[in-house]
């Protein structure tokens, strides 16, 4: 049985009780953590098995596969702008476990595909589902919080975050090793069955206001313009530079779809996104810092795993276990960066957490050497991940505590759109940086041609073959160091990143804000009705 609105409005306006996190929180969070560690989990696993792919397909072009993560990429690129004005309009609870139908759903025909033409539509499908995870999540938790225990309800959220990029190529590298690729999908299945049961029983009824038209227009633009410029970023990686037609072209065309949207934005009264929000300066200042984080930070932290199989020689098992030491430094601070983000004001926190996370990185980028003890590598590591637990969730608190109830859906919304822009131009960028810096290696380029060339059971380039003879015995360790000092000029392009950064995040707001609101006149977001 719900408590009564009275009841409700009552247990807003007590500071002590508006501060506690109640069993009935905690639920509602544990079913937005499932929901969203299956969802991350999963773009990660199946990273790891495009080569995979390549011989279950009978596939002969890795760009082929590679539509596998670029069509889920596209369809979350599509649904997340339309997610705030669905919630809204369905409600949070119902579309929710919606996605989680969807998500499952296609994860179970994803298993099943006979082609990869079948698996790249069912990733499609995955896409849809998993795109509304997110956001939908963050509205639940921020409408479950409140915005006294926003920080650490955000640093509960910020749990997937971790595993995801972590977690998810040790899992997908065992199960293709020890089971088969189908597996990486399948294990979706019980996941997402306890996760919808989870969420019906625990997840409080919303009322959904569908009085807010549709802005038909505003998709029209946003999402295809989202998509397609999200594609032209995504494809540099593989063409090594910005200049090509297969970036430009749809990387243009979306920027102005964008550019479009904004203009039209404000002229709707309930627009897809709303812009507006912007004027709140704490919501401008937060989204800012988030944006050089998440393009920084997470830029050049995939690039670890691969650092430890190129450099290091070990496979995607050891690789993603030796990145451990990250989550578990972020573990240690998340909570703790959560608490003191209800009680200080985040522009108090924010900046030492960047601080630490600089000199994690910027150690990182001194020992890339082949030769440098796995110790001193996991060191900074850990710092690197003691600094992100500081800094990422206590930014999200920051934004989502200036929205209002009637604002929650479609901030969160706008949060997260923004964050998946920033993720996928800092992963664009630190690749080219690194690739860049790897054909400037004359060694390093030989060495692959030989091997390819070796594979494909043809004779090596004749350049090739004149750089190994020129080098002599020293040709492997020649192209092995100037890998490593690839990856470390790519880690101070991130520390420089960083810097930046961390002088955005002084502008976070130092004084704390004595308004958050207590009770239903303020308009702020209030916790849901307790569950019995």
């Amino acid at each position: 049985m719900s408590t009564t609105a009275a009841d409700k409005s009552s247990a807003a306006g007590s500071p002590g009780e508006d501060d506690k996190i109640t069993a009935d929180i905690l639920k509602v969070a544990g079913a937005v953590v499932l929901g969203m560690i299956m969802a991350i989990l999963d773009t990660t696993v199946v990273n790891v098995a495009l080569p995979t792919f390549l011989d279950a397909f009978d596939v002969d072009a890795y760009s082929t596969v590679a539509w596998t993560i670029t069509a889920y990429t596209l369809a979350l690129a599509a649904v997340i702008p339309v997610t705030g004005w669905a919630a809204d309009r369905f409600g949070t609870k119902r579309l929710y476990i919606t996605a989680l139908v969807l998500f499952t759903l296609g994860s179970i025909l994803c298993a099943f595909a006979w082609s990869i033409e079948a698996l790249i539509g069912f990733r499609v499908l995955q896409g849809l589902g998993g795109g509304m995870l997110v956001p939908l999540g963050m509205t639940i938790m921020t409408k479950a919080a409140g915005p006294r225990r926003m920080g650490r309800l955000m640093a509960i959220l910020g749990v997937p975050m971790l595993l995801g990029p972590i977690a998810g190529p040790i899992l997908g590298g065992w199960l293709i090793d020890a089971v088969s690729w189908h597996w990486i999908f399948l294990i979706n299945l019980p996941l997402g069955i306890l996760s919808i049961i989870y969420a019906t029983v625990v997840l409080p009824k919303d009322a959904p206001e569908p009085s807010e038209t549709f802005d038909l227009v505003g998709m029209l633009l946003m999402s295809p313009g989202l998509a397609l410029f999200l594609y032209g970023v995504s494809s540099i990686p593989g063409e090594g530079t910005a200049a090509s037609v297969k970036v430009l072209l749809p990387g243009l065309l979306g920027l102005g779809l964008i550019a479009a949207f904004v203009g039209w934005a404000f002229r709707p009264e309930h627009p897809l996104l709303d812009l507006r929000l912007f004027k709140d300066r704490n919501l401008t200042v937060s989204t800012i810092v988030m944006f050089l984080f998440a393009g920084s930070f997470f830029g050049a932290m995939l690039l670890v795993p691969t650092y430890f199989q190129q450099v290091r020689g070990e496979d995607v098992l050891k690789a993603g276990l030796l990145v451990a030491p990250q989550g578990i430094g972020a573990m240690v601070t998340m909570p703790i960066a959560g608490t003191l983000a209800d009680k200080w004001p985040v522009g108090r926190i924010v900046p030492f957490g960047m601080v630490t996370i600089i000199v994690g990185i910027g150690g990182l980028a001194m020992s890339t050497d082949p030769d440098t003890p796995y110790w001193q590598v996991i060191v900074f590591l850990f710092v690197m991940g003691l600094g992100m637990g500081g800094s990422m969730m206590p930014t999200f608190t920051s934004a989502l505590k200036t929205l209002r109830a009637h604002q929650v859906a479609r901030g969160s919304t706008l949060i997260n759109v923004i964050q998946q822009v920033a993720a996928s131009v800092g992963v664009a960028v630190m690749s080219v940086v690194l690739t860049n810096q790897q054909n400037a290696s004359e060694a390093f380029k030989a060495l692959g041609a030989i091997a390819n060339a070796e594979s494909a059971g043809v004779q090596p380039p004749a350049w090739a073959t004149e750089t190994a003879q020129r080098l002599g015995e020293a040709f492997r360790s020649t192209a092995l160091s100037d890998l490593a000092q690839a990856f470390e000029t790519t880690y101070w392009v991130a520390t420089a990143a960083l810097v930046v950064t961390l002088v955005a995040s002084l502008w976070l707001p130092r004084k704390r804000d004595e308004s958050l609101p207590l009770d239903a006149e303020s308009e702020r977001v209030t916790p849901p009705a307790a569950l019995h």
